[in-house]
């Protein structure tokens, strides 16, 4: 066979999903295996949106609704936007690959930095635009770096604000000042999926932007805070020209109807997403004590994970906490190999996993 894929296609590193709990389980034999790699909510989704999603079961033999009608309305009028304002996603990634597709394109660059969300490198190859990522300094976006490498040929700059994996934020003030160096023909997007979990006052929200008529997209996603990962709902505020552009070559049905009937009801359960801010809060409290007392780095988070910095190969590590039933993510994909990435659990998880990291030092 002769057929063979794009020479681009050969030159992307796929992300890497981890390994799934019940095959962890199987393979070493243990009946609890406590999952931190992914940074979901350990809460779960909120009950308003299980109930929801089971009344809608019977109705999943039709298609969702093309433009999420309900959902985006619920959207607007939460956050005080227009419907043509808003885009849905199926997941942040998507609205990720839907801004480089509809915005950049060969001849093209887009910026960014590393380490952070991989898909933004692999949506900017996609397209054969050119990925500028520059280095983080003290584990943040460096914003006077990213300012730099625009040139006239940026169409796209990719902020992830908490950042993944660190965990760090870049302020409002930080944020007005890059923008003033930006050009009116640069659509920056400010991807805030861990947006819930921020405490910090000189925190900038997307969406202020957007509203103030900036050349900005905020993105924020249902799978952290909302505990609904497993349906892959993100969505994304613009200005409606930049969105319009956009929904001409998004998929009809990219987010699906029982992702948007829960959503609805998610939105419509403060008291749900209150407690998982607060476990959030809490765990890395927790964790924070934890690491001190073993001695141990990290770097403080506005996000429900924590990146922690062993100062020596990481993966050793993951390997002996894995076999003690508990999962975190070793981040050498990430060009950090000696950092892992624990998702922040209830009390009883965190307590865990750092029991489990004592006794594998202790070795």
């Amino acid at each position: 066979m002769n057929v063979k894929p794009r020479d681009i296609i050969n030159r992307v590193h796929p992300y890497q999903p981890g390994k799934p709990v019940a095959e962890v389980q199987r393979e070493l034999g243990l009946k609890n295996v406590i999952k931190l790699a992914s940074n979901e909510n350990s809460l779960g989704p909120s009950p308003k949106a299980l109930e929801a999603m089971r009344e809608a079961l019977g109705e999943v033999y039709r298609y969702p609704e093309a433009s999420g009608y309900y959902l985006v309305n619920a959207l607007a009028q939460k956050f005080a936007l227009a419907f043509d304002q808003i885009i849905l996603g199926n997941g942040a990634n998507d609205l990720v690959e839907l801004v480089v597709k509809t915005f950049a394109g060969p001849g093209d660059n887009v910026v960014s930095a590393h380490p952070s969300f991989i898909m933004y490198k692999i949506a900017a190859m996609m397209m054969d635009a050119e990925f500028r990522a520059t280095p983080l300094r003290n584990y943040k976006f460096d914003l006077p770096a990213m300012a730099d490498a625009v040139d006239e040929r940026t169409k796209v700059v990719l902020i992830a604000n908490p950042n993944n994996p660190t965990g760090t934020i870049v302020t409002r003030a930080e944020v007005d000042a890059f923008l003033e160096r930006m050009p009116d023909t640069v659509l920056v997007v400010l991807d805030e999926a861990y947006y819930d979990f921020v405490t910090a006052k000189d925190y900038p929200g997307g969406l202020d932007y957007v509203k103030a008529g900036r050349p900005v997209m905020a993105m924020r996603s249902f799978s952290k805070n909302y505990g609904l990962a497993g349906l892959r709902l993100g969505w994304g505020a613009a200005d409606a020209e930049l969105v319009a552009a956009m929904h001409r070559i998004r998929q009809p049905f990219n987010a699906n109807r029982l992702a948007q009937v829960a959503g609805v009801a998610a939105l419509a359960d403060d008291e749900h997403l209150a407690r998982s801010r607060e476990m959030v809060a809490a765990g890395r409290e927790q964790f924070y004590r934890g690491l001190d007392k073993l001695g141990v780095k990290y770097v403080p988070s506005e996000a429900n994970f924590v990146l922690v910095d062993l100062e020596r190969e990481a993966r050793p590590v993951f390997e002996a906490l894995m076999k003690l039933g508990v999962v975190v993510r070793p981040m050498a994909g990430w060009g950090l190999p000696n950092a892992l990435r624990v998702s922040v659990g209830k009390a009883e998880e965190n307590d865990a996993f750092l029991r489990a990291l004592a006794k594998v030092l202790r070795k």
